[in-house]
């Protein structure tokens, strides 16, 4: 039995995965995709800080015409920081990869005039960094194809340096440019909105510091250059127009334009973001290559902009508004979110301890663990009402999570189900597992600009399966099959509980890994060893240390195939996934290692989310292993009624284990298996008592920590005997 569900778990990765097609090119030198237009002249103007709200038909008539002969979009435009000032977006754009300058937020340095062209400052200075070793990339491709590049302002000459730092022709404005048709490949930087913000070349932090009125001369100003720019370029000539940077200490999705002859007034999306309407700095580097039909380097991780649906241009950029209003909404209310989130949890657990230490009558309690754990859907479900179109969005948004977190808890208390303990429980995590296949099924449109989600404000993630709905993902899964499978033991269908529960878990595992869909390198990882152990305690067996290393590595075996099957494909439907074994490959994968273990590191210890993983598992722990001073008895004897409900929580606890230390996100991941798990088991626990019992103890207050031990010790036997298991230590 014990083998046979490893290779049952390993025989459904393996073949529950297309047939693998022939193997893409070797690394080298990437072939184009196909630009709508014949490949040729293209002009790649950057206008750092410009985001939608500035264009309008009166105070910007020039961007707006061009807008007018444009495919549409918005470019998030992260790079490493929280905010990416003018430098940073310059470099992203110059490397191809998602670079930063580090200490100074601020404008490039101004070229050093050679003949004709320039010479960056300082390139070698940026080339030995570990965030801007690619930096030259798009100049040096120009190059190679035998074209020359024109280069209008300093971060322009960032942009089309090649690995020397030197561009063929360059002038400091546009008014000085007097060949304007020499190069195939021209890029100008338009800096008049962020001059106002700066001192002393570095950008202030906080952008109200600029009066109104001088930000309002700034787009006019900048409206008037770009007018400028687009009067002097030669018919033809293809136009990218990019906000690539923000000011300040609030980021902003910022306009992206494609004027192109075969331009419909689409939306400009990408499959680096799987949005019909977002594109990615990164992105504006192949993009403006496959529009001079020069052959993208291996080294770039973007994909040529793609056009979309088609809108009419006050409908695109209406749309494109709510947009950034939308990610700027859940931005800002997220950290408050999460304080008042992990308030509630603390609370919550402060309360039931002490109704349930003091044998009061705890239905209130088991009605509001219900409640708690209802919340975390609630935040994606409220993305199916039109929050963001109300005068108060923010206020809508919270409220309605507030409403539809109720609104289930009524729904888990309220019907036929309510008669078992486990009903209720098990509603609450079906419906919380339904709602993230759905959602992975239709294009992850509730996770997107959600507040347990990821905006592209914040640039972390664009599509599929993020770390925190991963840890809801796979604890409703365990939770709710480790409740059928209880019912299916108590029948003596021991075998089928133990195949739904490794059936069902491949299956949510798959969607949550596979390219695409959920997309999500380090769930399939933290997910396979959670299936492995509910599935084995199910069965009735133990899970030594060996078994739980080798769940582990199966795991990352399985990952493994499926980033292989990915990057199998053409390059331009590969994910991440596939586009990390071609690092790996070519040996380019060691910063974006560096990054994740960076940002894993730095939520360890996070004031929002360790609150809720110490007081859960306290609370856990303590209410088993002192029942009579913590719950009173009520965790253990849940355990004790329906003894594979220990098994699904003990395989979500090892899936948040394992998901905080392999995900960048960290201690996220196992606060939400918490938030979620815990509060259903004390609902279990609290209504399967009698009635006398939630008043009084099981056995009388003297008698309280006997019955909760024997309670915890028939869980143990009627389970096998694993309360020593190893994965549920940790």
């Amino acid at each position: 039995m014990r083998w046979a569900l490893f290779l049952l778990v390993a025989a459904a990765l393996w073949g529950a995965v297309p047939a693998a097609t022939a193997l893409a090119d070797s690394p080298g030198t990437r072939t184009s995709e196909v630009s709508a237009d014949a490949p040729g002249r293209v002009a790649f103007v950057g206008v750092p800080g410009l985001h939608w709200d500035d264009v309008d038909p009166e105070r910007t008539p020039n961007l707006w015409r061009l807008a007018g002969q444009s495919d549409l979009g918005s470019v998030s435009v992260k790079t490493l920081g929280t905010v990416a000032c003018p430098f940073d977006g310059w470099m992203t754009v110059s490397a191809g990869i998602r670079s930063a300058y580090g200490q100074t937020c601020g404008l490039p340095p101004a070229p050093e005039k050679l003949g004709e062209g320039a010479r960056v400052p300082g390139f070698a200075e940026l080339l030995a960094k570990r965030d801007g070793g690619y930096v030259g990339t798009l100049g040096t491709a120009v190059h190679g194809a035998g074209q020359c590049t024109t280069a209008v302002g300093r971060g322009a000459a960032l942009a089309l340096a090649d690995r020397d730092g030197k561009v063929d022709l360059y002038a400091e404005n546009p008014a000085a440019l007097t060949d304007w048709a020499r190069c195939q490949v021209l890029a100008v930087d338009v800096d008049e909105l962020i001059t106002p913000y700066l001192v002393d070349g570095k950008l202030v932090k906080e952008p109200e510091a600029v009066p109104a009125d001088v930000r309002r001369a700034a787009v006019r100003a900048a409206d008037a250059e770009v007018g400028a720019v687009l009067a002097e370029l030669p018919a033809g000539t293809q136009v990218v127009l990019a906000g690539i940077g923000d000011h300040g200490s609030v980021p902003h999705l910022r306009v992206a334009m494609w004027k192109r002859a075969e331009a419909t007034g689409a939306y400009l999306g990408t499959r680096s973001t799987r949005r019909d309407d977002i594109v990615i700095l990164t992105d504006i580097t192949p993009t403006v290559l496959t529009a001079a039909g020069i052959a993208i380097p291996p080294t770039i991780i973007g994909l040529p902009w793609q056009a979309g649906e088609r809108a009419s241009l006050e409908e695109a950029v209406a749309e494109l508004r709510r947009s950034d209003l939308m990610g700027t909404s859940v931005r800002g209310t997220t950290g408050l979110f999460f304080t008042g989130f992990a308030i509630t949890q603390v609370a919550f657990y402060a309360i039931a301890y002490y109704v349930l230490s003091r044998r009061r009558k705890a239905t209130a309690v088991g009605v509001a663990a219900l409640g708690v754990a209802s919340i975390p859907v609630s935040t994606y479900l409220v993305n199916l009402l039109p929050w963001v179109r109300g005068d108060q969005p923010v206020a809508l948004l919270v409220g309605g999570v507030i409403a539809i977190a109720v609104a289930i808890m009524g729904v888990a208390v309220a019907g036929p189900w309510r008669r078992s303990p486990l009903g209720p429980p098990a509603v609450v995590a079906g419906i919380t597992g339904a709602v993230l296949v759905g959602d992975l099924l239709t294009g992850t449109t509730l996770q997107f600009n959600s507040l347990m989600g990821y905006t592209a404000v914040v640039g972390g993630r664009y599509y599929g399966l993020a770390n925190i709905p991963f840890a809801l993902l796979a604890t409703a899964v365990l939770m709710t099959t480790a409740v059928a499978a209880d019912h299916l033991v108590r029948v003596g269908r021991r075998r089928v509980a133990v195949g739904l529960v490794a059936g069902l878990g491949v299956a949510a595992m798959l969607l949550a890994g596979w390219p695409g869909i959920g997309s999500d390198f380090g769930g399939v990882i933290a997910f396979v060893p959670g299936i492995a152990v509910t599935a084995l305690l199910v069965a009735g067996q133990r899970v030594s240390v060996v078994k739980f290393v080798g769940f582990c590595g199966l795991g990352g075996v399985a990952v493994s195939v499926i980033a292989v099957l990915d990057f199998q494909r053409p390059l331009a439907q590969q994910t991440h996934l596939g586009r990390f074994v071609g690092q790996v490959i070519e040996g380019t994968f060691l910063p974006m290692i560096f990054r994740k273990l960076g940002a894993m590191l730095s939520t360890m210890l996070s004031p929002n989310l360790m609150p809720i993983v110490i007081a859960g598992l306290a609370f856990l722990i303590f209410a088993i292993m002192r029942p009579g001073k913590i719950s009173a008895g009520v965790v253990p004897l849940a355990f004790a009624r329906a003894p594979m409900l220990r098994a699904g929580l003990i395989g979500a606890l090892v899936s948040g284990v394992v998901g905080m230390l392999v995900n960048d996100s960290g201690t996220a991941v196992l606060s939400m298996v918490v938030a979620l798990a815990v509060p259903l088991v004390l609902y279990a626990g609290i209504n399967s008592a009698p009635e006398e019992a939630q008043v009084t103890g099981p056995l009388g207050d003297d008698a309280v920590d006997g019955a909760g031990d024997g309670a915890a010790s028939g869980a143990a036997n009627e389970s096998g005997g694993h309360a020593g298991v190893v994965a549920g230590k940790a």
